[in-house]
Parts: structure tokens; sequence; C-alpha cells
């Protein structure tokens, strides 16, 4: 929504140096938020669907980049979607089934916070499934994908991306902040010894599901507020640039004065 992208923009190469300020990033989502409510009345009145895959390694980021998108926008319009380990049931299933139910209807964005590619991933490197499973993962998902972007879903793929560096700060800062210790887990803790395999096994992933139909963006998340803002933009930059005039609803005069709540009874508020 909107394509021309200033010399401040992020993902400029003047925008590269140094980490992004508070007071920057705050002014510069702000705009972006204006962007995405519009972007929101677009899906509204023409009904397209918005399909959005954030990946990424431990601590790159996705949790914070899915709630900058959806902070502003509606919840009964933008959903993100967690899914937990498969169930037993689902461990039958065919693998993109129990994903299926997630996706977008009319006029809605779906945020997925990890998603199907999860077997290209934690489940291989972690041992969770088969060299078998794996194969046909990779060659499934092109052709999923195919029918999603067919019936007409708008289909964004982004992979965050992080040095080991960054993401060692960043599981430390989790361990010490008590209101952060919930992000990190004993398969996190694993996952540490296995950076490098995490980065062959994403290569394998992107080369076979990198398609015209379906390309993955990577986004450099070693400054999460950069990243962030990068990434908004990048979604934006590549919706339909149709603007939807805002409906502003008047405020007639009450007719009387301002009533205040009393309650019968014996429950008061506290």
């Amino acid at each position: 929504m909107g394509k021309k992208q200033d010399k401040a923009d992020p993902g400029s190469k003047a925008s590269k140096a140094g980490k992004v300020g508070k007071a920057e990033y705050l002014e510069k989502l702000g705009a972006l938020e204006l962007e995405l409510n519009a972007m929101a009345r677009w899906l509204r009145h023409t009904g397209r669907r918005v399909l959005v895959l954030i990946e990424g390694r431990d601590t790159a980021g996705k949790g914070g980049v899915i709630a900058a998108i959806a902070d502003t926008l509606n919840p009964r319009q933008c959903r993100a979607v967690a899914l937990p380990k498969p169930s037993d049931r689902e461990r039958t299933q065919w693998y993109f089934q129990r994903y299926v139910s997630h996706l977008p209807a009319a006029g809605e964005i779906v945020l997925f916070d990890r998603s199907w590619y999860n077997r290209a991933g934690v489940e291989r490197v972690m041992g969770y499934c088969s060299a078998i499973e794996v194969a046909g993962f990779l060659q499934q998902a092109p052709v999923f994908e195919r029918l999603l972007v067919d019936d007409g879903v708008l289909l964004f793929k982004y992979w965050l991306t992080v040095d080991q560096e960054k993401q060692e700060e960043r599981f430390a800062e989790r361990r010490e902040d008590p209101l952060k210790r919930w992000k990190l887990s004993p398969i996190d803790l694993e996952a540490r010894q296995k950076y490098a395999d995490y980065g062959r096994a994403r290569d394998q992933m992107l080369k076979a599901t990198h398609t015209e139909h379906a390309p993955w963006t990577l986004v450099d998340f070693n400054d999460q507020r950069r990243g962030r803002l990068s990434l908004i933009r990048h979604l934006l930059d590549h919706l339909p640039d149709t603007a939807v005039p805002e409906v502003l609803l008047d405020l007639p005069p009450l007719g009387h004065p301002p009533l205040k709540e009393r309650f019968k009874g014996p429950l008061k508020p506290i």
C-alpha cells in the first residue's frame, strides 16, 4: 500500500548503519500502523485474504513483529496463529491438515508464528520426523502453496535472520528477565548447539520452496526494531495500492446530561 520509499525508510542503504532508537522506531511504526489500517479497510472492502508466515531461529523476533502488525488492527479481522505440538490424532493426519482450519476467510489477515515449515526446521533438526517425511514435505509444500495462491490467497513467507552472537545475548536476557523466562525451554537450550544444523536445513528448505508463486523474503533481525519496520514496509509495498476511504461515524448529541452508572443490589464496583 504505497510503493514510494523515502531515504529514511527501513531497508534503504541510508538506514542500515546503527541501531534504530526507540523514538525513531515509534515514529516510523506509527506511520506504518496507519497504512496497515488502510490495508485492513481494503481487505474488508474487497474480501481478499492475506496469509503471512513468519519463520526463523529461536529469539529472532517472530512474536514481536506479529504483535507490531496486529497491535492496532481489529482482532476479529487479524488473527495470530501459534500452534502447539501436534496431538496424537493430528500426528496421524495429512501433515498440512491441522493448518487448513486456520487459513484466512474473506477480508482477513492471518499471521502464522511458525507454520507448516516446522517440518523443514525444528522437526527435522531435532529428530521429530524422518528423512522420508522431510523429503515428502519439501515436495508437497510448493504444491500446497500453489493451491492457496491459485484460490486467491495473498501469501507472504518471511524468514527472520539472526547471528548466533545476537541469539546468545537474547537467550541470556530471557534467562535473567522473569517476564521472559517462559520463552526459554529445554528445546531452546538444545537448539543452541545446532545453529549450523539449522542453517543447513534452512538452506535446503529455501532451495526447495522458494518459488515464483510463493517466494521467500529474508529479513535481517539482528536489530529487531529495524527488522520489524523493514518487514512491515515490504508487506505493505507488495499489496495492491488501492485506497478505500474511511467512513467516519457522526456522534450526535445525547440530548441529555451524561448518566452515571448506578447499581441496585449487593454488588458494587471495586
